[in-house]
């Protein structure tokens, strides 16, 4: 409660206790505050202060309460939608990302603080958790094992009541979405400081699966170890892209050290708890999960360390307003070919923010090109820009319109 609603409650408590007390008691104020001062060691009596935080504690849990009957009523509601939707088949018949993203775009757009933007998503993130995971948890393969920063991205795009699959690697990852032994998989794709995941775009190469969503995930790396103590340290376990990014910091204060890399943080924190000797370069969560002490973090080069993931299923979803759609285009080996390509995105005026070329696997020197755009394919201007793409190109393949991450 701000200041000026407290202040006539404790006026009106300081107006009825004098209107009650006997005239002998009544005296001038300066010699009144004296007097507590000397009974209270030299400090004003706080006595009119309780009742104000008493009527706040009080207001508080009366908020509370308000708050805990109107979740469990849109947990019933929710119930109520999934049984309007009849027997459910697939995930996709009882999740739609493209409605939760809604959703929260509204939570920030009614947003006039004082909690900042991400306090309130990562909120009501949780609530459409909990209340998706009535119907039934949604089953998530990530990059394990426990700890990794793909797990933290699972987090923070489908809330904690969500069913976490760690597996192996991001071809696993690939393959148990396909084979239907999880409903959606998270796997990085790019990293602001080092670039792009390769694996992850060979994958769709000749992977039938979709991309349903996008996850944005500031990443802080934090050297932990089993002692805590910086000079025990004689080699430092980690994924080779977070020892790029850190490289800076491991050579100023552990120039010595060997650097050893493993297929994940959470790998790198399992070894490192099996000897004094040894550190891991992982996020905070992994030391909590393996019993590492923190020994300094974050430790990252970049300030802006940024990785983004992909949420990947096996459907198109329909558009919510704020999409991105992202093609993989397959082209000859001609003079001005890629000029053809991307000029009806720019007649069109269709806004290209990303374009990556890799081997296309199909033929000596041939490459295909991974292209994200602004807009959903159903939207006319990117749909006329496709017609007039796909035959600039040898093949256009749509990976999914989805989804622009909210923060």
């Amino acid at each position: 409660m701000s200041p000026s609603k407290s202040k006539p409650s404790r006026s009106k408590a300081v107006s009825k206790s004098a209107a009650t007390a006997p005239k002998a008691a009544t005296r001038p104020a300066a010699a009144s505050t004296r007097e507590a001062k000397r009974s209270t060691g030299g400090a004003p009596a706080a006595t009119e202060r309780a009742p104000v935080l008493a009527d706040v504690r009080a207001r508080i849990d009366g908020i509370d309460r308000q708050i805990q009957a109107l979740i469990a009523e849109r947990a019933n509601f929710a119930l109520q939608v999934g049984k309007a939707k009849g027997p459910l088949k697939a995930a996709i018949d009882y999740y739609r990302p493209e409605r939760e993203a809604q959703v929260l775009r509204m939570v920030v757009d009614r947003n006039d603080g004082p909690l900042s933007d991400e306090v309130l998503v990562r909120l009501f993130r949780e609530i459409m958790s909990a209340c998706l995971a009535q119907q039934e948890p949604l089953k998530i393969g990530y990059l394990g094992p426990e700890g990794t920063f793909s797990q933290q991205a699972v987090h923070k795009h489908f809330g904690h009541s969500a069913h976490g699959l760690p597996l192996a690697s991001i071809e696993e990852v690939f393959q148990e979405v396909a084979a239907g032994n999880a409903d959606f998989g998270v796997v990085p794709v790019e990293n602001s400081g080092q670039g792009t995941i390769q694996v992850t775009l060979d994958m769709f190469l000749t992977s039938p699966l979709k991309i349903c969503g996008e996850v944005e995930l500031r990443v802080h790396q934090h050297l932990m170890s089993r002692s805590g103590r910086l000079e025990d340290i004689e080699r430092v376990y980690s994924h080779p892209m977070s020892l790029a990014q850190c490289k800076s910091w491991l050579r100023q204060n552990l120039p010595k050290a060997e650097k050893v890399p493993v297929s994940s943080n959470a790998e790198a924190a399992r070894r490192a708890r099996g000897s004094d000797d040894a550190g891991a370069i992982a996020g905070a969560s992994a030391g909590h999960v393996y019993g590492l002490k923190v020994v300094a973090g974050p430790i990252e080069d970049r300030p802006d360390n940024t990785t983004r993931f992909l949420v990947i299923g096996r459907e198109l979803l329909p558009p919510c307003g704020h999409d991105r759609t992202s093609l993989l285009v397959f082209i000859s080996d001609r003079p001005g070919a890629l000029f053809d390509v991307l000029s009806p995105l720019a007649r069109h005026g269709v806004s290209m923010d990303r374009i990556e070329s890799r081997p296309a696997h199909t033929g000596r020197w041939q490459y295909a090109f991974f292209i994200d755009v602004l807009g959903h394919v159903q939207d006319d201007a990117l749909s006329a820009a496709l017609r007039e793409l796909e035959k600039a190109a040898v093949q256009v393949k749509v990976l999914g319109s989805y989804p622009v991450a909210v923060l």
